[in-house]
């Protein structure tokens, strides 16, 4: 008979971590102490139960990006979780009730975004 399961994996492998290139690139953006904030939040709380809902985790309402959001300061990380990895995709600050992800305000991961977020072809003006 094998033992009850639980929520925790136990003794299970940690989840892999991932982030894309464009949350990378948005992370290096930052500065270097909300970096350093946000990778100690990430191996803290995400290696065993990134699924978990803490203070820290918040499971995001339906949308087409992310599933959860990592909260460490004013600092954000919206992330999906893909079998045994966590796959990082934004990462941005708060500020107020805004996430800017390099300088600018970033809805894509609303139900209905106010605004486009700018995708369409540009012209050039010059």
């Amino acid at each position: 008979m094998s033992p009850p399961c639980s929520s925790d994996r136990g003794a299970a492998m940690p989840f892999k971590i991932t982030i894309t290139d464009d949350a990378e690139r948005q992370l290096r953006s930052l500065p270097v102490r909300d970096q350093r904030i946000l990778e100690a939040a990430i191996l803290s709380r995400l290696e065993h139960q990134p699924t978990t809902p803490t203070r820290a985790i918040k499971r995001l309402r339906p949308n087409p990006l992310a599933e959860f959001e990592l909260r460490a300061g004013d600092v954000r990380a919206l992330y999906n979780v893909e079998g045994d990895e966590v796959v990082f995709l934004i990462v941005g600050r708060k500020e107020g009730n805004k996430l800017i992800v390099e300088g600018e305000e970033f809805h894509g991961h609303q139900d209905h975004p106010t605004e486009p977020s700018g995708n369409g072809p540009e012209e050039d003006t010059e």
